[in-house]
């Protein structure tokens, strides 16, 4: 959620322009009907975690990138020495075969052949044995600059791919220094989220969860009353596998950089979703809205990703009736939360030719799914 508002859906058919925050009567969902505590107010209390938590999440999500980058690097970096490797067993062997040729010159095995033609002529045993020598000399000469090319080529290929691998290496430590510094921005974060949460009483704590809930509540009835939600709506297939998938990790923590099997974070989470889909996507939320396909959300079915924030540092699946599969925030548990629990961003569809199934029968919940905050405010 943005710091100072409380979270807002987007149009129902735009992608990155959101609605002014709506405004909600006075009533049970009205934040302002809540009395006012003493010290902090709750409210401040409540801007102040919701900035730090989305900070840490926005660090978690560059930590994730540093790994993915890191991964990649590292896999090359493989490569490039398996290559120089067998460019220097080449070298050997063209060095060895350069030898030998030295040492036959050396103990004299050349030396008719260094000759001229007209005096090879006098050591030979008749004319015929002449031309032989002269054809395998002539052969042994191609041979012997056949070899010194090879030699030189192996020696050009060995001195390319040395830099080559040494530019690797020094990406590859580069990466991995980034991801060092990457990790300490979430760490940092984190103790300061868990240094505030330890500052609360109970019943500011109290406070704080029914706040978020008010809320919530508000920017939900805001969207579902629009409309942009209506209808049956049905996954592909492939949505249908992500979507069980999602809903059999529910109770699972979060934990920042988790990929499974036993935590997740929020982009974690939706990638192995769909990879137990068949499906490969992104490893984090920011490439996850820039490389899939966008929809509307009057578009929206179930297995899509809903993104959330400005930065589209959350993603969450959607599971159909104004409901979302998500790992929350550090503190929290997957869990099923509503759709505006975070301001939509919009949507993007991992299999944008997969055909929606006529009949689906959505997984069943288990019990307790949608219990806990949204936000993951419990103390860690």
């Amino acid at each position: 959620m943005t710091p100072d508002a409380p979270a807002t859906p987007v149009t129902p058919d735009s992608q990155t322009d959101p609605t002014p925050p709506p405004t909600t009567p006075v009533g049970d969902d009205d934040a302002s009907a809540l009395p006012p505590p003493g010290g902090d107010s709750v409210a401040a209390l409540l801007t102040r975690l919701r900035t730090l938590y989305q900070q840490a999440e926005e660090a978690t999500e560059r930590f994730n990138a540093a790994e993915e980058a890191l991964k990649v690097q590292t896999a090359d970096t493989k490569k490039v020495t398996a290559r120089l490797t067998a460019a220097r067993t080449d070298l050997a062997r063209g060095r060895a075969a350069a030898g030998r040729l030295a040492r036959e010159q050396y103990q004299g095995r050349g030396a008719v052949a260094s000759l001229p033609p007209s005096l090879q002529m006098l050591f030979a045993q008749d004319p015929q044995s002449a031309l032989d020598q002269g054809r395998l000399l002539a052969r042994a000469a191609r041979d012997r600059a056949g070899t010194v090319a090879r030699l030189e080529g192996a020696e050009r290929r060995a001195g390319a791919l040395a830099s080559t691998s040494r530019k690797a290496l020094d990406r590859q430590q580069s990466l991995a220094a980034a991801q060092r510094t990457r990790r300490d921005e979430v760490t940092a974060k984190l103790r300061e989220v868990e240094k505030l949460l330890a500052s609360l009483s109970p019943e500011q704590l109290t406070r704080l969860t029914e706040l978020e809930r008010v809320q919530t509540a508000g920017a939900q009835r805001e969207l579902l009353d629009s409309g942009a939600l209506d209808g049956l709506r049905t996954p592909s297939r492939a949505g249908s596998e992500a979507l069980r998938f999602a809903v059999g990790q529910i109770g699972k923590p979060y934990v920042w950089g988790a990929e499974g099997p036993e935590s997740y974070d929020c982009s974690g989470l939706t990638q192995q979703a769909w990879a137990a889909a068949g499906r490969e996507i992104p490893r984090t939320s920011q490439e996850q809205w820039a490389t899939l396909p966008r929809v509307s959300l009057s578009e929206l079915r179930p297995g899509d990703l809903v993104v959330y924030f400005p930065g589209a540092t959350h993603v969450a699946l959607y599971l159909g009736e104004g409901l979302v599969v998500q790992a929350p925030r550090p503190g929290g548990k997957v869990k099923v939360s509503p759709v505006a629990a975070n301001p939509l961003l919009g949507a993007v569809r991992p299999d944008p030719s997969g055909e929606a199934l006529e009949k689906y029968a959505p997984p069943a919940l288990p019990e307790g799914a949608t219990d806990g905050g949204d936000e993951g405010y419990d103390r860690p």
